[in-house]
């Protein structure tokens, strides 16, 4: 492609919904640049809960079509992509001082039926005195109930609705910040910068969609030069993560006595993701970091509920995110609605503008399809809805059976550790093969980096992936940045610098 080139549709943003929007698009046969001014789900993408769930608290707002959408695109998700969505059990111990029991088992009555629910368990009672998901809970709280959502590994999924994308003939531009867009002549003028460089670029494109998540009005403003009618509401959300202390697979999530509940989730194996908070963000996204206070209350909730006393040192790694809420005026954080708006900009004879509001990780594929069917009118030939039924990469494993692929990845490669072959199939699904490919011992997977991590993987990323730096392969690609030592961090960011001076 060339400068002036013209493209049917330009994607500002290379989140979940970016990237989601992409994907669909090009798969409806139009010709699509996606722009992400840094790394592919480098923001809020990257730092969620990592869990596709129907959020089951925002039953209480009444945000009934909301959590149907997403109940139901649980199971079309785990579909797609068995191999980093996977069903989780979560037990919820019950507190008196808090919602009574009834309200709370009405809820999840309403949360087995609401999506038409077929694959994932319902609910059940549990005797928190005698099941074994009590015993590493206080013994005041007696009763429990249990449930299933889904796990995701958040920024994976961004990355193969790219990959996707790309495959199907779609352009994606990493750390290419858009720095301008106006119309003329019925067109979109798009000027990008590559962060890297600093070379611009210039693109037409017949509609120009904003997915920038917490930057939707700054995309809307700074660079079309408009003025939006809708605007976001910045919330931060903070994780820690600690070692795990607790026995078995199941997750928690424990009320609060401000009515907020907190996730404890098993992560990484030998870990826990707790989380999160809801808190009223005014500053730059890119400056969100974890504040103590953040942390404490974690901390607290927990130890309510928990036998084994958490305390600031048990915490390993924390982290942040700005969640770009659609802004409906609600005064409670934890109340403002998860729910998507889209704001279509058109004038008689001009190229649309479609900027996307609020969304979560769980809908971006139904989001997806209505900012498609937004902009059809536009695009009368394209295609009709294809996504609910297809694979995204390495998800094609026979009936969705992760167990069954992994027996017989597990068959082929004998001579591969249990651990690595599950880290492989969990990542890279069916796409395992063409990473490992004619590799006949561990020695053939090249220098050995850390637990499980080798100079074949990394090598994959940054020829597949998009990857550039330490950091895109430690922290978003994998997450083996939390099993190396500061050592071996320090060794690999050495081996990329080498690689892209031998590049050079």
């Amino acid at each position: 492609m060339t400068d002036l080139d013209t493209v049917d549709l330009f994607v500002i943003g290379g989140g979940v919904n970016g990237a989601g929007i992409a994907r669909d698009a090009a798969g409806r046969g139009l010709s699509i640049v996606l722009s992400e001014k840094d790394d592919l789900a480098q923001g809020t993408s990257s730092r969620s809960g990592k869990l596709v769930h129907g959020g089951l608290r925002y039953l209480e707002y009444y945000e009934f079509r909301l959590v149907r959408e997403a109940l139901i695109e649980r199971e079309v998700l785990l579909n797609s992509a068995p191999h980093i969505i996977w069903p989780m059990r979560f037990v919820l111990p019950h507190s008196p001082d808090d919602r009574p029991a009834w309200l709370v088992r009405l809820g999840l009555f309403l949360y087995d039926h609401l999506g038409g629910r077929k694959r994932l368990p319902g609910t059940r009672t549990l005797n928190l005195r005698t099941a074994p998901e009590g015993a590493p809970i206080e013994p005041n709280f007696t009763k429990g109930f249990e449930y299933s959502d889904c796990w995701v590994d958040d920024a994976r999924l961004v990355l193969l609705n790219a990959l996707d994308a790309a495959t199907r003939g779609a352009r994606v531009l990493t750390r290419t910040a858009c720095v301008s867009a106006r119309r003329e002549k019925g067109l979109w003028v798009i000027e990008t910068q590559d962060g890297r460089i600093g070379v611009k670029r210039t693109f037409r494109a017949k509609a120009l969609v904003n997915a920038a998540g917490p930057w939707v009005n700054d995309v809307v403003g700074r660079v079309a030069g408009l003025n939006a009618t809708r605007n976001v509401r910045l919330v931060k959300g903070s994780h820690i993560v600690v070692p795990k202390f607790w026995e078995g697979r199941q997750a928690y999530l424990v009320q609060n006595t401000d009515k907020r509940v907190i996730f404890i989730n098993p992560y990484e194996n030998d870990l826990a993701l707790i989380g999160t908070t809801d808190i009223p963000y005014s500053g730059r996204p890119e400056d969100v970091s974890a504040e103590e206070n953040e942390i404490d209350y974690l901390i607290k909730v927990v130890n309510r509920y928990f036998k084994r006393k958490l305390s600031r040192h048990d915490v390993v790694h924390s982290f942040s995110g700005v969640r770009p809420l659609y802004d409906d005026n609600a005064d409670n954080p934890s109340a403002v609605t998860r729910d998507y708006i889209f704001e279509l900009d058109v004038r008689a004879g001009e190229a649309p503008l479609l900027s996307v509001f609020g969304g979560k990780i769980t809908t971006f594929r139904k989001l997806s399809e209505h900012a498609l069917e937004r902009l059809r009118p536009f695009f009368p030939s394209m295609g009709k809805n294809w996504t609910a039924e297809a694979h995204l990469p390495g998800g094609d494993i026979a009936d969705a059976d992760f167990e069954r692929f992994l027996g017989m990845l597990a068959a082929g490669w004998p001579w591969m550790p249990a651990s690595l072959l599950k880290h492989y199939a969990r990542l890279y699904g069916t796409r395992a093969k063409e990473l490992v490919g004619p590799a006949q011992s561990l020695a053939d997977l090249g220098r050995r980096f850390g637990p499980d991590f080798y100079e074949c993987e990394a090598t994959f990323l940054f020829e597949t992936e998009w990857a550039e730096t330490p950091e895109d392969v430690l922290e978003r690609r994998t997450k083996h940045g939390l099993h190396l030592s500061a050592q071996e961090r320090a060794a690999f960011a050495d081996w990329c610098g080498g690689r892209l001076a031998r590049a050079g």
